[in-house]
């Protein structure tokens, strides 16, 4: 099996998880643990988008309603969440929020 990677919010993600409620704040660290942890990179039809470049982040995670913005760091093995966004009725955004 291969080595974990290693998962780090920065502080805007904190700031994002914290004011959800309990039930969301546990599928979206869930989801980003179970999704992550071990192929990051990999990218789905469904879940895993890498970003167009230039653009904030490297790849998008989908989990229900949100979308975890995060870059890798393969050498390194980490995985650094930069956003945790809902999704809404709003657009991809261009910029970091």
């Amino acid at each position: 099996m291969a080595d974990k990677y290693d998962i780090q919010y920065t502080h805007e993600a904190a700031e994002d998880i914290r004011p959800l409620r309990a039930f969301d704040q546990r599928r979206v660290l869930d989801g980003v643990s179970q999704s992550l942890s071990f192929e990051p990179s990999r990218v789905s039809r469904s879940r895993i988008k890498r970003m167009t470049q230039p653009f904030w982040s490297q790849y998008r995670l989908r989990i229900d309603d949100f979308r975890a913005y995060y870059d890798v760091d393969e050498p390194r093995r980490v995985v650094q969440v930069l956003r945790v966004l809902f999704k809404g009725s709003g657009q991809t955004p261009k910029e970091m929020p």
